[in-house]
């Protein structure tokens, strides 16, 4: 396994980061202990939860991922063996059970991070990253940029005060941010500069062969201001493994159960799927390796974060990280990129 520095820190991270998000939905904690004895054995030492977690997000389930972390840590004693990151959730109306409705100011963190804290069973955590901004902008596909009246809105400037008030406590080591925009990471890292609060040490942002809209402007940020991507959803929900090809939904699968995960479901995303599915097996790859392997190399992500629903897709996605594209594959993929460039933004 490779190690790579998470920003400006001290700290080692394996380039495959272990999601969380299914646990406590689609997983049992049984299987989630599992996973995570697995990702160890495999040199995988980064992990990766959010209070919100697991997805779908219900009232009744609220939490239960980082519980079933917790219980992990508790009972194996591998704190120190793991670098551990979770997130607060960002403003919005759909989470009334979260502080009757979540916010990203002093009171609310600390609420937030005290409460992760307790279902992880530690006193700290290494990166500590906000889930969504607080304003209106474009995350999660929203495209068409409408500037709205930011009335009632929390400053970033607010936000990261706060954050040094949750790194002073020593309750976290490092923060960073998610799905968030060019400005946005912009903004944060001139008010750090400004003496304003702790610098940003990644930006964790959905990144994968039907969406490389993060190479435009965040890209160059991230190597240039040392905040990695921490790159999410690199097999586009399972369908750059070709497994819902030509309409096929099978048992027990995201699409298959969630009708919410839409995301990466369009003709276009179904044709550029195709094609490199195609492509991979046309070079004996596994596509989900393949599609694996072309996030985990780029220059500017710091850890590849993945996920499954069992031991066999977990240890097959862990093994992309032994696998060196050629570059005729390299340019192959280069070549249905061109002709569906960013199907699903």
């Amino acid at each position: 396994m490779e190690y790579r520095t998470l920003g400006n820190t001290d700290i080692s991270v394996s380039k495959i980061c272990l999601g969380t998000m299914t646990w406590g939905e689609q997983n049992s904690e049984a299987e989630a202990h599992q996973q995570l004895d697995c990702a160890l054995d495999q040199g995988v030492n980064f992990i990766d939860a959010a209070e919100m977690y697991p997805v779908p997000p219900r009232e009744e389930t609220q939490g239960r991922t980082e519980q079933y972390l917790g219980s992990w840590l508790h009972g194996r004693g591998q704190r120190d063996k793991v670098v551990l990151a979770t997130k607060v959730t960002g403003r919005s109306a759909s989470f009334p059970y979260l502080r009757e409705g979540p916010r990203l100011n002093l009171a609310h963190l600390r609420e937030a991070l005290d409460a992760s804290l307790r279902r992880l069973q530690t006193d700290y955590v290494d990166l500590y990253q906000i889930h969504w901004p607080e304003r209106k902008t474009n995350f999660f596909g929203q495209l068409g940029y409408q500037h709205q009246p930011e009335e009632d809105t929390i400053s970033i400037s607010e936000t990261l005060a706060a954050l040094a008030d949750l790194v002073r406590s020593g309750k976290v080591r490092h923060i960073g941010l998610s799905n968030e925009t060019p400005w946005g990471v912009h903004e944060y890292l001139r008010l750090s500069a400004a003496g304003e609060g702790p610098r940003i040490v990644s930006i964790q942002n959905p990144y994968n062969l039907l969406n490389r809209s993060y190479e435009v402007g965040l890209a160059e940020m991230s190597i240039r201001e040392q905040a990695g991507l921490l790159a999410y959803s690199p097999l586009a929900f399972g369908v750059l493994s070709g497994k819902y090809l030509n309409g096929q939904r099978p048992s027990g699968a995201r699409l298959t159960l969630f009708e919410r995960f839409q995301r990466y479901t369009s003709p276009i995303a179904d044709k550029a799927s195709a094609e490199y599915v195609a492509l991979a097996q046309e070079h004996g790859l596994d596509p989900a390796q393949m599609a694996l392997a072309f996030v985990n190399d780029q220059p500017f992500v710091t850890a590849n974060i993945i996920g499954a629903t069992s031991l066999e897709q977990l240890e097959a996605n862990i093994a992309s990280a032994s696998l060196q594209l050629s570059d005729e594959v390299r340019a192959g993929i280069e070549a249905i990129h061109l002709a569906h460039p960013n199907p699903c933004p």
